[in-house]
């Protein structure tokens, strides 16, 4: 596992962008797998601006996304697929065809989940896969239970998810119950992973995830286990890490 201790959310931004500038360089028609929130904002902004100075090209990579809530419709502002849309793919030269989110309108989201892990394995899955982290340690949505999840799946979301993602919405009330989600089998089937985290409330999740028991009330500690991991980190984020490890 490699990590990088940035000095700031936009120093770790600029760092997680080079990495997937890179997987992109050395393979153009690459499968990159995407995620949503507010710590990855940040490195799309800078891919978007390579690619507006010739740097970069989209044109051949193929994205899947590891989640979207249920019943939002691809054009709510609160969607995920509208989250791409807004803050990668309609700045970019991807083609539309090559991008996939899971249908939050689904009306069978079990047959909506075979669909889309049929399709995460069509593409051979991720060849570099971009992870945020939970407050509580859930990546994707997958949340602490008692097993690791092995496909896409409907999950029941906790009430920390929920209260940490009702910042994006008029209020805890609107913010969807359920969602689709890869599962921890199909994430950890990226030849790479790339997981960001950023501030102080993430110091907890960062340390037990990395300097804990491997544990699915702890899901992203599951990554201590696949062969090709990289952190990258503001410093407040990786304070109790480094404690730790002191």
């Amino acid at each position: 596992m490699r990590i990088y201790c940035e000095k700031d959310y936009n120093a770790m931004s600029r760092r997680a962008a080079n990495i997937i500038a890179a997987q992109i360089l050395s393979k153009p028609d690459c499968v990159l797998g995407l995620a949503t929130g507010s710590t990855p904002v940040g490195a799309y902004k800078e891919l978007v601006e390579w690619y507006k100075q010739g740097d970069l090209s989209f044109a051949e990579v193929r994205s899947v996304n590891l989640d979207e809530y249920c019943g939002l419709a691809p054009d709510h502002d609160q969607s995920y697929r509208y989250f791409m849309q807004d803050n990668l793919f309609n700045h970019v030269d991807i083609e539309a065809e090559s991008t996939n989110v899971p249908s939050g309108l689904a009306e069978d989201p079990a047959a909506e989940c075979l669909r889309y892990e049929w399709k995460v394995a069509e593409l051979g899955y991720a060849d570099l896969q971009l992870l945020g982290l939970g407050r509580n340690g859930h990546i994707g949505f997958n949340e602490p239970c008692d097993h690791f999840p092995k496909q896409t799946h409907l999950v029941d979301l906790t009430e920390s998810t929920i209260e940490a993602n009702s910042r994006f919405f008029a209020s805890a009330d609107d913010v969807p119950r359920q969602a689709l989600t890869m599962g921890i089998g199909t994430i950890m089937k990226a030849r790479k992973i790339l997981i960001v985290a950023s501030g102080a409330d993430k110091a907890d999740a960062v340390c037990r995830a990395f300097n804990g028991p491997i544990t699915p009330e702890m899901p992203a500690s599951i990554l201590q286990l696949h062969p090709d991991v990289t952190l990258v980190a503001d410093e407040a984020a990786l304070a109790k890490l480094k404690e730790a490890n002191a």
